[in-house]
């Protein structure tokens, strides 16, 4: 069939790459990802191909690959001039690299992938000048249907590990579980979701956490998210830690983000939230930590080396970002968090809808409402600030002078980075807390962005990260 027939020459194009659907269905259906390849002769199909790595334990294995040795088989010459090879997902370097090598005369894929794709999407070998073969290229055939193919295989995928993931996990009955579809298409996470269930404190509750980076890293980052915030409030942070070669671990506190919501207000103790990050500190084997403490939800992250002495010496520093350790028993809250606290008991909306708060885009504030799909998830919020010590008998003073004085001995590392527009923690707390700051000893002067709010970690996120990761130097 003539080239320069446009019209003809895409009906046989289109033809062929449905052949090659075929052949990524069949590899679908044995749990290989999805893409499939033939190689035409003279108008006749002479070679099929199907994703086959994982069966076939060869890494090699991918369906372009499949179909050039099945077709230089039935050529019986291991160069295919005059052949195309039809392809549903654009090549990689190691696939356009055979096809150049076997001197096809054409290529036709059909779904680009921005990730491996070397036929233009991610590199470009085929257009290469020094090279001594050129195969033409062409792209686009049936993309949508052999796109689509692929997303309906990933999804579900995605699908069974949930449907695993539950079982695993069963709901207990006094608690709620946010639907998996409110996290979805949220933007800038490309990180695995892991839960853990059985650590003693939990009680069955599922608790989400992402944990990234070597397990052997020389430095580990705890990062700890606000009341009104989950793990999704450090990802522009995550990939300048992992970029340093650290290991970074955000879990989100159980009544937020992805984890198990109880109903009740009352489960929501700064002992409990305390016990149960200590617990899954020991159980991922942390080391060398520095705790990166947000807002009033850092609080147990700040009286974490207190749980025990085992835990205590996994923790070699403190980030605590727009939050402070309370005043002592029987001093007065700063006003903003005095503020905050009137506002939740008289359930101020604005206080109860984190999705609400200044400054944030609609793509952040619809991931800040994710976790709450209605006021049954938002016993958390309720709860607020209620682990403060109200008087010297409260339960959580002694671990609040505990964390104090953890912090404030010989050789603590430990640094406050503070947005300035925040209303509880920002400029006028600074100017109260001048002759006694609410910080521990040894941070120095705080960090500061005039132009920041409470959430620092997300408008400032690669900035403070960078300069965490100096300050903290092992």
């Amino acid at each position: 069939m003539a080239e320069g027939n446009a019209g003809p020459q895409r009906t046989h194009d289109e033809a062929c790459m449905r052949i090659a659907l075929q052949e990524a269905a069949g590899a679908g259906a044995r749990g290989e990802v999805p893409v499939g390849a033939v190689v035409v002769k003279d108008g006749e199909v002479i070679a099929r191909g199907g994703n086959a790595p994982i069966g076939g334990h060869d890494p090699t294995a991918h369906a372009e690959i499949m179909a050039l040795r099945a077709a230089a088989a039935r050529l019986g010459n291991y160069r295919l001039d005059g052949c195309t090879l039809y392809v549903t997902l654009e090549p990689c370097a190691m696939c356009s690299g055979a096809m150049l090598h076997a001197r096809l005369d054409r290529v036709v894929y059909g779904a680009p992938d921005a990730k491996t794709g070397a036929a233009g999407s991610v590199v470009d070998l085929f257009a290469q000048p020094a090279l001594n073969h050129h195969t033409r290229i062409e792209g686009g055939v049936l993309a949508q249907e052999c796109g689509a193919q692929l997303s309906a295989f990933f999804r579900s995928r995605r699908d069974d590990q949930r449907a695993r993931a539950r079982a695993a996990h069963p709901l207990r009955d006094d608690a709620l579980r946010t639907p998996d579809a409110r996290f979805a298409g949220l933007q800038d996470s490309p990180w695995e979701p892991r839960c853990v269930s059985d650590l003693p404190a939990l009680a069955g509750l599922r608790m989400h956490y992402l944990d990234e980076g070597p397990r052997d890293a020389p430095r580990t980052w705890l990062c700890l998210h606000g009341a009104g915030g989950w793990s999704h409030l450090y990802r522009h942070m995550l990939p300048v830690f992992l970029a340093a070669g650290d290991r970074v671990v955000a879990p989100d506190f159980i009544g937020f983000g992805r984890s198990d919501k109880p109903k009740k207000e009352a489960v929501h103790t700064l002992e409990w939230h305390r016990r149960t990050l200590a617990e899954l500190v020991e159980r991922l084997d942390l080391r060398n930590t520095v705790v990166v403490a947000h807002g009033e939800g850092g609080l147990p992250g700040m009286a974490l080396p207190t749980a025990s002495a085992d835990v205590a010496a996994r923790v070699s520093g403190l980030l605590a970002v727009n939050a402070w350790l309370p005043p002592g028993a029987g001093a007065p809250l700063p006003a903003g968090l005095a503020a905050w606290r009137k506002a939740l008991v008289a359930r101020q909306a604005a206080v109860l809808r984190p999705g609400a708060a200044p400054g944030l885009d609609a793509a952040a504030a619809a991931a800040a409402e994710a976790p709450f799909p209605d006021a049954g998830y938002r016993a958390a919020l309720r709860a607020g600030l209620h682990w403060l010590p109200a008087d010297a008998q409260s339960v959580a003073a002694p671990i609040i002078e505990g964390a104090r004085a953890f912090w404030a001995a010989p050789g603590r590392r430990s640094a406050v980075a503070v947005g300035l527009r925040d209303a509880a923690w920002g400029a006028a707390a600074l100017a109260d807390a001048r002759s006694a700051p609410p910080w521990p000893a040894g941070c120095g002067a705080p960090w500061t962005w005039p132009d920041a709010g409470h959430r620092l970690p997300e408008t400032h996120g690669p900035e403070l990260a960078r300069r965490a990761v100096e300050y903290f130097r092992p």
